[in-house]
């Protein structure tokens, strides 16, 4: 019988691939506990994923990338947080994003391009930081106190961004910030130079390793060419998929440990192994039923939004609520786990707390529960609305 995690690989070429990262996230698994430990970020998983080429899988094959589907990202971005959900979420904020630049198309081509090309060529990265302390997620649309104001050749940026993931290993990133003389919020590529600075400020319970610290900004300079005001075309939000795809991973470690332990663990009170309990198949039984209803929707989601691309901007409901069941199945499923393993899964030589604490961030990463909550009820009002 395969193994769960590889139920989703549909061809040989898919197969290729998922061995390939699983050889990766074997070696990330194996430094996760000390980037865990020290709140370390893990530069060395980077390097390896660079000369991996999975920086470039979602970059237009024009410009040299894989070009991989929104299905095919899910798969290996599963895979990846099976090793380490900290380097998964990480790099999923680079690897969506590109997917979501190149389909919605909102950046200047040239600009664009000339990211794809170092990216390719020279292995840089990408992210957007958008949350401020004072209001909160972007999701939920507060305006950024982050200001641009214009200067000869271009802007300077001023302001700070808190949960500023991939911080440490970015030359450039991307930045929401409010244009005074304009009265709108626009978004700015901004380098890093002397007029960046990165303060240290993540030591959190969960998701220790993504370098998510706060990015102070005082007078950057954006080039004029460098400001990105088109809004593109509205597709869903489906590169978003990485996050649901992160926990996914984590709660299939979980339940493969939980699994194996309860396989070989005999207690001298039993005359069999701690599999054999009555109680302890029902746990098993109830960690299966999250993890294949979660899966099933974050894959079927996946290849709608692949094929379907003229129904990408009503999919949002949808994929919120993937992420929603899949996040809250995920904190299920790691606590079965660890009701299963007992009291030494608490003990940091194994696991199982690691994952316990990483899943709980699931719950802050978008959409947030409540949102997911009011869209889809949005829908249903919507469907009905005007009828008796």
């Amino acid at each position: 019988m395969s193994r769960l995690i590889d139920q989703p690989v549909r061809n040989e070429e898919q197969m290729a691939r998922v061995r390939h990262i699983e050889k990766l996230a074997s070696r990330f698994a194996e430094r996760a506990a000390g980037h865990d430990r020290d709140g370390s970020f893990p530069f060395d998983n980077f390097a390896d994923l660079r000369d991996a080429g999975y920086l470039k899988i979602t970059v237009p094959k024009e410009y040299g990338g894989d070009e991989l589907s929104l299905y095919d990202l899910v798969l290996l971005q599963e895979r990846l947080a099976y090793g380490d959900g900290s380097t998964a979420l990480a790099v999923g904020w680079h690897v969506g994003q590109i997917l979501h630049l190149r389909t919605c198309r909102k950046w200047p081509p040239a600009l664009f391009e000339r990211l794809c090309r170092e990216i390719v060529e020279d292995g840089a990265m990408i992210n957007t930081f958008a949350t401020e302390a004072a209001t909160g997620s972007p999701t939920r649309g507060g305006r950024p106190e982050t200001t641009a104001v214009r200067t000869e050749g271009g802007w300077r940026i001023t302001g700070r961004k808190t949960f500023s993931t991939l911080s440490p290993i970015l030359d450039r990133f991307v930045v929401s910030a409010y244009v005074p003389e304009e009265d709108r919020t626009d978004e700015f590529l901004v380098r890093k130079s002397d007029r960046v600075r990165i303060v240290e400020t993540w030591d959190t319970l969960g998701m220790r390793a993504t370098g998510s610290h706060d990015v102070v900004m005082d007078g950057a300079f954006a080039e004029e060419d460098a400001r990105i005001a088109g809004r593109g075309e509205d597709d869903g939000g489906g590169w978003l998929l990485h996050i649901p795809a992160c926990y996914s991973g984590i709660a299939l470690a979980a339940r493969d440990f939980a699994v194996q332990y309860a396989q070989r663990y005999r207690p001298n009170y039993l005359t069999g192994p701690l599999s054999d309990v009555p109680t302890v198949r029902h746990m098993i039984g109830q960690m299966e039923a999250e993890l294949r209803t979660a899966r099933t929707l974050l894959y079927t989601a996946a290849d709608r939004w692949d094929r379907e691309q003229d129904r990408r901007a009503g999919m949002k409901p949808e994929l919120g609520l993937v992420k929603h069941v899949a996040t809250n199945g995920a904190i299920r499923v790691v606590d079965l786990a660890m009701r299963i393993v007992g009291g030494v899964s608490l003990s940091r030589s194994m696991p199982l707390e690691r994952y316990y604490r990483d899943v709980r961030a699931g719950l802050h990463n978008p959409p947030m529960d409540n949102m997911v909550m009011q869209t889809l009820a949005a829908e249903a009002l919507q469907e009905h609305s005007g009828g008796d």
